[in-house]
Parts: structure tokens; C-alpha cells; sequence
């Protein structure tokens, strides 16, 4: 058995429950590009993203769907949107501070949103604390997920052997990310936007399993310890 001495934590749709919100406004706002998506789908394809490859992979839709570019104020339009929502409404997730704290072993959060906003959501969500100083943005390294940089980073950082690191993750490309960098995952289903046929999916992405909230998470990381 795997003695873990780490375990790295996704923010978006795992601490926090941001990614409910965010899928409320880009939704919104694609539509207003004449981009309409279903929830299911665009939670698969693009959620866990970087912010420029997201850009990158809408402007592909656009092209090949409407002909036509994405508007070139995207993202700042939805980092607006993403920050004013979150700081009306973003809440923890369920159990997750509990659930951080119980582990006493090395922690860090590895995200895909900016520093800046990461802070912040961790801050607005009463979680800050908990991490301090182990708070790692992709804005840190050369590619975002899926590439495996800001996990075998954050384990760098850490010290931390990959292959004894556990990745909570919520998203297709953090799965894959987690598993590029040697790591076990465990894919959150935990957050409003998830339901158990993505965990399932995220199974077969190559998470070691899935885990449907914080409680049974901490029970699991308990075990660990």
C-alpha cells in the first residue's frame, strides 16, 4: 500500500463553489455570441481549463460553428462576470475545510485560475488559512492542465515524491493532469455542478475513484493518516 504523504487540492468545484457559478455566466454570455452549449457537455469539454486554451478552444467553436471569431472581449467579459458572482454568492464547499484540516499530512491547493482571483475565492470562502503559503496558480508554470506542470510543481515545492501525492480533482483536465504527473486522483463529485455519471466519467478518465463529498473524502483521507 501507498504511503501518501501529500494531497493537492483543485479549488474550483471542489473548495470552493465557484464553478456553478461560472458555468451560470459564460453560459450566458456564449449565448450572447450565438454559442449555446448543454450544461453536461460543456462542464466535459472545457471545465478545468486554463483561461487563454479556453479561449483558444472557444474561438475553434465559433469558427468552425458560426464562422466567424469569438468576440475579442471574451474573457474579460467573463472574468467580470466570474468575479462579481463570486463575490455575491461563492460559498465552501460543503465539509471541505473540515475535511482539509483533519489532513495532517502535507497540503496545497493547484489551480488553473489566476492568483489574484484565487486568493480571493479562497479568502471570500473562509479557506485561506488553511493553505497558507501553498497556493500555486498555473500563471506559475509554462502549460496548463491537462499538462502535468502545476502538479509536479506544487509536489516540487512541497517536497514531495509525486507518486505519494493524492490530486482531488473535479474536471476532465485536471484528471488528466493529475494522472500525467504520476499522481493518484480522486475525482470531487462533491460540488453543485457535478452528479455521479461525471464521476463515473472521470473513472475512465484514470481516477483511482470517486468520491461523492467532503465527508466521504475526509473518511478516505483519514484512513491515510
Amino acid at each position: 500500500m501507498v504511503s501518501f504523504e501529500a494531497v493537492i487540492f483543485d479549488c474550483d468545484g471542489v473548495l470552493v463553489d465557484s464553478e456553478s457559478l461560472a458555468l451560470e455566466v459564460e453560459l450566458e454570455i456564449l449565448a450572447d455570441c450565438g454559442l449555446t452549449f448543454g450544461k453536461e457537455d460543456f462542464v466535459r469539454r472545457f471545465m478545468g481549463t486554463a483561461d487563454t486554451k479556453f479561449r483558444d478552444m472557444l474561438e475553434a467553436e465559433s469558427q468552425a460553428r458560426l464562422g466567424k471569431p469569438l468576440r475579442s472581449d471574451f474573457l474579460d467579459l467573463a472574468h467580470a462576470a466570474r468575479e462579481r458572482v463570486c463575490r455575491e454568492r461563492l460559498s465552501e464547499v460543503p465539509g471541505a475545510r473540515a475535511a482539509a484540516m483533519a489532513w495532517t499530512g502535507k497540503k496545497a491547493v493547484a489551480s488553473s485560475s489566476r492568483m489574484d482571483f484565487l486568493r480571493e475565492k479562497l479568502t471570500l470562502a473562509k479557506l485561506i488559512d488553511v493553505f497558507e503559503p501553498h497556493i500555486y496558480s498555473t500563471e506559475l508554470v509554462a502549460h496548463g492542465k491537462p499538462a502535468p506542470d502545476i502538479f509536479l510543481y506544487t509536489a516540487d515545492t512541497l517536497d514531495a515524491d509525486p507518486a505519494r501525492c493524492i490530486v482531488i480533482e473535479d474536471s476532465v483536465n485536471g484528471v488528466r493532469a493529475g494522472v500525467a504527473a504520476g499522481m493518484t486522483v480522486w475525482a470531487f463529485v462533491g460540488g453543485d455542478h457535478c452528479d455521479a455519471a461525471l464521476g463515473e466519467h472521470l473513472v475512465e478518465e484514470g481516477a483511482e475513484r470517486w468520491v461523492a463529498d467532503w465527508a466521504e473524502a475526509r473518511a478516505l483521507m483519514e484512513q491515510l493518516t
